[in-house]
């Protein structure tokens, strides 16, 4: 991701600057799952509502402090810019809903198979729709990536739809937000307030009708709630400013850290079973990973 987060200049050289903000980033990610599992009394519904009206005002002012809301008043008066929007909301609405139903129910690692399929689904996407040619190592990466698909489903008698849904979702939210002509943090906000949109009539029938755990649920619910937009919104500053200070390559290494956290967690920390079976999936999942990551750093070094 690029961003316009913060004004200097963007380096295609590592920086320990921009390391350190990624790396923050891929760790409060990666820790995303205990606040989940915190609020995993509460539907999946309602968390997504609060997620979209509370990062509202977070986002909100964080255009406002870096001035950039020009660009957002041409995008609201736009109505392609805004069916795009649409689109973009509603995909990533969808991985939101999986991923915290998910973490509620005890698939957390699921949620991180998920995760780590997700850059090889990217490289498939774009090799189909882009029509971008893959290298050999590419394909066999992907290849391993579909057995392990294929063992998980044969195991479980149907597909591991969890883990195949967030891959999918973000893989299609990537590609269509790069067709999104708004900045990150522009994009970000605008995409909340349409969620919100439909979010805030639904949490007002909630606490009216008595469901809704703002105003009727459990003490410590409120500040669980009302904390969301900045846990939703840091993690995304963080990264839009580390990412202009790394390269992309570094970025692209970087990111397995977050579902290996998720793994970690939902095994020691969530004591999630793990199966032979499953093992065996996430070895080759990472052995697919490891052989893209090889062949990209080969690419870097040759060009």
């Amino acid at each position: 991701m690029a961003s316009d987060t913060i004004p200097p200049v963007v380096t295609n050289e590592d920086t320990p600057r921009g390391f350190a903000f990624g790396l923050t980033a891929y760790f409060l990610w990666g820790f995303l799952p205990l606040y989940l599992k915190a609020v995993a009394h509460i539907p999946s519904l309602e968390v997504l509502a609060n997620r979209a009206i509370w990062s509202v005002p977070v986002a909100g002012i964080v255009l406002l402090l870096l001035r950039r809301t020009e660009d957002l008043k041409t995008a609201l008066k736009n109505p392609r810019m805004l069916g795009m929007a649409c689109v973009t909301a509603a995909i990533i609405s969808v991985n939101w809903g999986i991923y915290v139903w998910a973490v509620a129910s005890g698939r957390a690692l699921d949620a991180a198979l998920g995760y780590f399929i997700n850059p090889l689904f990217s490289i498939f996407l774009a090799a189909v729709i882009l029509k971008e040619k893959l290298a050999r190592t590419q394909v066999v990466a992907i290849c391993l990536a579909a057995v392990a698909v294929v063992i998980l489903t044969v195991d479980a008698g149907g597909l591991p739809w969890v883990s195949i849904g967030l891959s999918v979702t973000w893989g299609f939210y990537a590609l269509f937000r790069k067709t999104l002509p708004i900045g990150p943090n522009q994009g970000f906000f605008l995409e909340v307030l349409l969620l919100a949109i439909v979010g805030l009539p639904y949490m007002v029938w909630l606490e009216t009708t008595g469901q809704g755990h703002l105003f009727n649920g459990q003490p410590g619910d409120v500040p669980l709630l009302l904390s969301i937009g900045l846990i939703t919104a840091i993690p995304l500053m963080i990264f839009a400013t580390g990412a202009k200070m790394l390269r992309l390559s570094t970025l692209g290494i970087m990111q397995y850290v977050t579902p290996t956290i998720v793994f970690l967690i939902a095994v020691f920390g969530f004591h999630e079973p793990l199966s032979m079976v499953k093992l065996g999936a996430f070895v080759l999942i990472w052995t697919a990973l490891a052989i893209y990551t090889w062949s990209m750093l080969k690419q870097k070094r040759g060009r």
